[in-house]
């Protein structure tokens, strides 16, 4: 599990960052791979339930979490009442998070939830999925599996779009080396999506083009 700077919260087992779950697993690890086994078994789930009438606001950003997790922990779904930071990175204070949720959603919505971007070019979609990515990832909204469901969240646009679900595996290594980890710390530090956006548009792809 990530290590992260909190104040105290009943989310976590006391003296860890371990969060409280329903199935009483204190083991980091153990834990990492149940939660990888949910959000595995889910994506089929939320690719076939896609329809026309789709609409990929707050509400379906926050069911993902809800749906994937809620037997898993009891918050699944809730935004987090108390500040977190990582290493020297502040992600949005508490209080701003349903304000600053909004703000982003809004702006979604406005761009038709990518749709005109995905029309226009791969490189003008990979563009708008950074920015927006970007921005998820500095508001850091719930306690727990912020990134994955973000790049969950990303990876149906892309299918919904036509795309395959976006390529990360030549970023996201476990060692110094994670260039999705220095795309996200730059995304928090410097609101700059540049090294992002190269990482999403090297792993997009059309649906067949690979076959």
């Amino acid at each position: 599990m990530s290590k992260y700077q909190f104040k105290e919260s009943d989310i976590y087992l006391p003296g860890g960052d371990v969060p409280r779950n329903r199935m009483d697993i204190t083991d980091s690890d153990v834990l990492h791979a149940v939660e990888s086994e949910l959000l595995q078994s889910a994506f089929h789930v939320f690719v076939a339930d896609m329809d026309a009438n789709t609409r990929f606001d707050e509400f379906y950003f926050k069911e993902l979490h809800r749906q994937i997790f809620i037997g898993l922990y009891d918050w699944a779904r809730e935004y987090r009442t108390v500040n977190m930071s990582k290493g020297g990175s502040l992600f949005c204070q508490a209080d701003f998070i349903p304000q600053e949720a909004r703000r982003i959603f809004c702006q979604l919505d406005q761009e038709n939830f990518l749709k005109d971007a995905a029309l226009q070019s791969t490189e003008e979609f990979a563009e708008r999925l950074a920015y927006f990515q970007c921005e998820l990832i500095a508001l850091h909204p719930f306690y727990e599996l912020n990134g994955r469901i973000t790049r969950l969240f990303f990876d149906l646009i892309a299918v919904y779009y036509g795309y395959d679900p976006i390529d990360y595996s030549h970023t996201l290594r476990t060692d110094s080396t994670n260039a999705y980890i220095r795309a996200s710390v730059e995304c928090v530090q410097a609101a700059d999506n540049g090294r992002l956006r190269n990482i999403i548009l090297q792993g997009l792809q059309k649906q067949g083009e690979g076959e």
